[in-house]
């Protein structure tokens, strides 16, 4: 759709969604075609990635920050290495997960975490909904706070259950995630 200039430029106008066209759809996303009214009043068209994923949850899925705690050590971030197609290599990144349905996002932080790392922890805290990359698409998650104790039989040598070549990796030292 081409784009049509307002009568008067200089007003500003509501932007809101013409229409959505469907370009291509697979399994978990689809790509449409967005049109809609810019402040100026234009009609523009915009390239959109959409989940297909979310039925009814507050967001598509989660990410994990996850707090490994051992006595006389210093706290830990747990990251995984995973290849990411779209990046073409592999990438350092907080564990995360889609949320499954009739599943609250604290379960699925912590489900996710034991599949990805093998750890097993607490909730300590649970963000609202936040966007991920909101200029492509609508995709969304919960940021959770997960707290584990290292010093607990099952979580000294833990297993990761993945099923897509993950890696465990710790970023220790006495900077993260304090309070100074």
């Amino acid at each position: 759709m081409e784009n049509q200039e307002p009568a008067d430029s200089s007003q500003k106008t509501k932007q809101f969604i013409i229409s959505e066209e469907l370009i291509a759809e697979g399994k978990w996303v689809k790509f449409e075609n967005t049109t809609y009214m810019d402040p100026t009043g234009k009609t523009r068209t915009w390239e959109t990635v959409k989940r297909t994923t979310r039925k009814g949850q507050s967001a598509d899925g989660v990410t994990i920050i996850p707090v490994l705690q051992r006595t006389l050590h210093y706290e830990c971030i747990v990251l995984v290495k995973q290849f990411r197609p779209p990046m073409g290599c592999y990438c350092l990144e907080f564990p995360a997960g889609l949320i499954d349905d009739n599943e609250s996002p604290e379960a699925a932080a912590l489900r996710e975490l034991e599949e990805e790392t093998g750890y097993k922890g607490d909730v300590a805290e649970c963000s609202p909904a936040v966007s991920m990359d909101p200029g492509l698409s609508n995709c969304s998650t919960h940021i959770v706070t997960v707290t584990i104790n290292g010093d607990e039989a099952e979580n000294v040598r833990p297993k990761p259950k993945p099923g897509d070549g993950v890696c465990l990796f710790r970023i220790c030292g006495s900077n993260f995630l304090t309070k100074e």
